[in-house]
């Protein structure tokens, strides 16, 4: 697994696509973070930045790179190699660098302008959702044998992620308005990787207005750290549960 991992990091490394990833989030956090003085806010519009264009560009970028690497994997397969060490080394291969664009490029500048428990919490909610999102291009990967189509869920599963969740959130909550529907809510947001990477952050920074209905809620039935945890927890099994689906259908996929 060791040297496989080694050929997809030496292979990602010469496009510099990985550079270029680190050097704008760095560019984005320092100037975030410098327009004002009070560091919740600096953190927050940091946030909105990780929660809407990580995603995206996680999914879409390890997307392209797993229907690239179809000839390259193709050859893995005909060595005596177990198909699962194959596509997790492969998983590994793509997402731990972009791991490490988020960890470097947001991570470096929050440490020296606003350093602290939260700015560590903001690195993790982006770290959880590369990994997240790593995944879920993965598992369409491996359910889908055209390349054009793969490209076409992955933007539909960022879109739909990123921005149509939340709408129909707020569709349900309108309909749902005369109901104790608050416990159902706080269920709903944890099948959002999004919400909740959103919730772990807001939580921290404990801020009633900032938190809005979503955090609320989670401080409300959970508390703070206890809704930390939970949050930090779903995420987790947001980047199991698709690539363990993953290793099993490769396991018998046709390449």
């Amino acid at each position: 697994m060791k040297t496989i991992i080694k050929y997809v990091l030496l292979d990602l490394f010469k496009n510099k696509i990985i550079l270029i990833y680190t050097l704008l989030l760095a560019v984005l956090a320092i100037s975030l973070l410098s327009l004002d003085d009070n560091p919740s806010k600096g953190l927050l519009s940091l946030l909105n930045v990780t929660l809407l264009f990580v995603p995206v560009i996680t999914i879409l970028f390890a997307t392209i790179y797993f229907f690239n690497a179809v000839e390259f994997t193709e050859l893995l397969l005909s060595q005596p190699i177990r198909r699962e060490r194959v596509i997790l080394a492969e998983y590994a291969g793509v997402a731990l660098p972009l791991c490490a664009a988020y960890a470097a490029g947001v991570g470096l500048p929050l440490l020296f302008i606003v350093s602290g428990t939260q700015s560590l919490v903001l690195v993790l909610t982006g770290v959880l959702l590369t990994l997240v999102f790593s995944s879920l291009a993965l598992l369409i990967f491996v359910t889908s044998k055209d390349k054009t189509r793969g490209i076409g869920i992955a933007i539909v599963a960022a879109l739909f992620f990123t921005l149509l969740f939340d709408g129909l959130l707020i569709g349900f909550i309108y309909a749902f308005s005369d109901y104790p529907i608050d416990q159902a809510v706080v269920g709903m947001i944890a099948l959002n990787p999004v919400d909740l990477g959103r919730v772990l952050m807001l939580l921290q920074l404990d801020v009633a207005v900032l938190m809005g209905y979503s955090g609320a809620l989670f401080k409300k039935f959970l508390g703070s750290a206890a809704g930390s945890v939970f949050s930090a927890v779903c995420m987790l099994f947001w980047v199991i549960v698709p690539l363990l689906l993953s290793v099993r259908i490769f396991r018998k996929k046709d390449l």
